[in-house]
């Protein structure tokens, strides 16, 4: 039995569907990596926003990351994700796609290829 709920973000406060929305009996926003945690004082975030927090954490945690740290950084522990996201893992440019340095953390290692978001 799927558990969906109507909820309303409480960072734009637009209304989404929250909750247990697939047959794996997870939430939609369990595809992104666990990160952060909201305070006590928010509820849930929109796809949207949520996207958006959980890139703007990446990206502050990136900007610390020098090529000795991403050989042990935090990425590595967490949880394999099944699927990219747009806007976290990569991004579009004239129809190719363009690897973020978060990408690359998670992999763990430079393959070699000079990509431009590297951050070993």
């Amino acid at each position: 039995m799927n558990a969906i709920k109507t909820k309303v973000c409480s960072n734009c406060q637009t209304a989404f569907s929250c909750g247990d929305i697939s047959k794996e009996n997870k939430c939609w926003c369990n595809d992104f990596p666990p990160i952060f945690t909201l305070s006590e004082s928010a509820d849930c975030l929109c796809p949207s926003c949520f996207k958006k927090a959980c890139s703007d954490k990446i990206d502050d945690y990136v900007a610390t990351i020098t090529p000795q740290k991403a050989l042990t950084n935090k990425a590595l522990s967490l949880p394999k994700a099944e699927k990219l996201i747009e806007g976290i893992d990569y991004y579009l440019e004239d129809e190719k796609f363009v690897f973020k340095s978060w990408f690359h953390l998670k992999r763990g290692s430079c393959c070699g290829n000079k990509c431009r978001h590297c951050p070993y």
